[in-house]
């Protein structure tokens, strides 16, 4: 289904080198807002060294953000040493294309990691790329993501329990 992700798990962090491995990974096309970063700019707390050791491990990045706040994706890029594309206007498959063409890989070894299913997850399924959704940073979120929570809420629970299944 075009809502559900191919995985989902608490932060970047616990994606490991071995999980995109076992998935045919090559390549990671990252969202900042509440994937990477809080609403107060604050880089999630172990962000720098997992991507480091990605990177380390062969894999290539970049991010992918919907900001037009140039300044905050490119602090985030320069604490992560890490290519960016902003304005993506996610699930667009416009940005993803750029994405994928700058980290020069086919889209079905590209995993997209995003806080939020109507933008990362269904850009990534539009995109034949594999869906990671990662829980919010925060709490509080941008006015525009802020009214999409409670219906991602329910998806993620309709999907929790098809994986019971």
């Amino acid at each position: 289904m075009i809502l559900y992700p191919d995985y989902y798990c608490q932060d970047v962090t616990k994606i490991t080198p071995e999980f995109l491995n076992k998935h045919k990974i090559k390549g990671l096309i990252l969202d900042v807002d509440n994937t990477l970063i809080d609403i107060d700019r604050k880089i999630l707390e172990g962000a720098k060294q997992w991507h480091e050791e990605i990177v380390k491990a062969g894999f290539k990045t970049i991010i992918l953000s919907n900001t037009n706040k140039i300044d905050k994706v490119e602090s985030v890029a320069k604490v992560l040493n890490i290519e960016y594309i902003s304005f993506a206007r996610k699930p667009s498959r416009s940005g993803f294309t750029k994405a994928k063409e700058k980290l020069n890989l086919p889209a079905e070894n590209i995993a997209v990691v995003g806080d939020q299913i109507f933008t990362d997850v269904i850009g990534a399924n539009r995109s034949n790329m594999f869906a990671i959704l990662v829980k919010p940073i925060s709490k509080k979120d941008l006015l525009i993501t802020k009214w999409k929570r409670p219906m991602e809420e329910w998806i993620i629970k309709k999907y929790l329990k098809s994986l019971e299944k």
